[in-house]
């Protein structure tokens, strides 16, 4: 359910420039006009600039450029994804924040956002760099009714709606690289963590974190990732708001989440192919004892990458280190 402060500002954004008075309001919330006023005085202090004209009633100036669960959520088009959020200036990590609150309880959709992370960490406990005002830095907590071994899927499928963000609001064309990176141009844009807490054969919670490079200049990524990583506006030259991100990204995760359940992993799956990095192009696989070259022809159901090797022998990797250069100066 919307939350009083949500409605007043989907109210005065709708009405765009023009006045709406504090009678009608007042009516539309159902609260008196005394509280309306003190809502008002709220969200100045959140930096909404707010004109109030007396026997016209008030509207808003401009938006508060900080961000803010209000500048999120009031045109977060979902039903039940990011319905209740909670924002934070500075953590050590948002996944950290989202894990205390699924054992505390949190509901499923529940969304932590930060606007910097000092300790943000992706794959393998590597660290993830999280500038302050710079990226998406973002934990999904969800309770889905599926086996613990299909909580890989879920990864894929907030790859997919990262992609599809991408390509609707940014537009480009970014690829999805096994198992949980999103890169644009060669480099990497942005990383998918899933942690799940879960007994033998029910899953408690899963936390899909998500880093996303979106206003980085050259000069904020470190010297050790300039051959690697990337940011959007590096790569389109463009400065984005990252409320419209976050909103797409949750509206699209909650379609694909929805039909994931009801239709099971087939639609994920064939969107992850559609947009596979290196799909149908050779890569070199280490394992162990071994070194091969091997074709990108697609995933399996529970998220294993399937290669087909030089004997055309198609091979399931769980886990394996992949050259992913190999062949792109063939």
């Amino acid at each position: 359910m919307e939350s009083t402060r949500k409605k007043l500002i989907t109210l005065l954004a709708d009405a765009k420039d023009s006045f709406i008075s504090g009678q009608r309001l007042s009516d539309e919330l159902s609260i008196s006009r005394a509280a309306i006023w003190k809502h008002m005085k709220a969200l100045e202090q959140e930096g909404y600039e707010i004109e109030a004209v007396s026997r016209k009633g008030y509207r808003i100036v401009s938006f508060p450029e900080e961000m803010s669960v209000n500048t999120i959520q009031w045109d977060l088009r979902t039903v039940w994804l990011g319905q209740k959020m909670y924002y934070r200036n500075q953590v050590d990590s948002t996944q950290s924040i989202a894990h205390q609150l699924a054992r505390d309880g949190a509901v499923h959709g529940t969304v932590v956002v930060a606007d910097e992370q000092v300790k943000g960490r992706g794959r393998l406990h590597r660290p993830w760099h999280s500038q302050k005002g710079k990226g998406i830095w973002m934990s999904i907590i969800l309770r889905p009714n599926i086996e613990p071994q299909r909580a890989p899927q879920l990864t894929l499928a907030s790859a997919v709606a990262i992609t599809r963000m991408l390509k609707s609001v940014c537009h480009v064309d970014a690829k999805i690289k096994w198992p949980n990176d999103i890169f644009l141009h060669n480099r990497k844009l942005a990383g998918i963590l899933t942690e799940m807490q879960a007994e033998q054969d029910l899953i408690e919670y899963v936390i899909i974190g998500m880093g996303i490079n979106v206003n980085q200049n050259q000069t904020d990524i470190p010297d050790s990732l300039t051959e690697i990583a990337t940011s959007l506006k590096l790569e389109t030259g463009e400065t984005f708001k990252r409320e419209t991100l976050i909103q797409s990204i949750l509206k699209e995760l909650e379609v694909i989440y929805d039909q994931y359940i009801q239709q099971g992993f087939s639609a994920v799956k064939s969107h992850w192919e559609e947009a596979a990095y290196r799909m149908g192009e050779t890569i070199t696989v280490k394992t162990r004892n071994q070194k091969w070259d091997a074709l990108l022809v697609g995933i399996q159901d529970d998220g294993a990458l399937i290669v087909e090797d030089q004997t055309q022998n198609r091979r399931v990797l769980y886990s394996a280190e992949i050259d992913w250069k190999r062949g792109k100066e063939e």
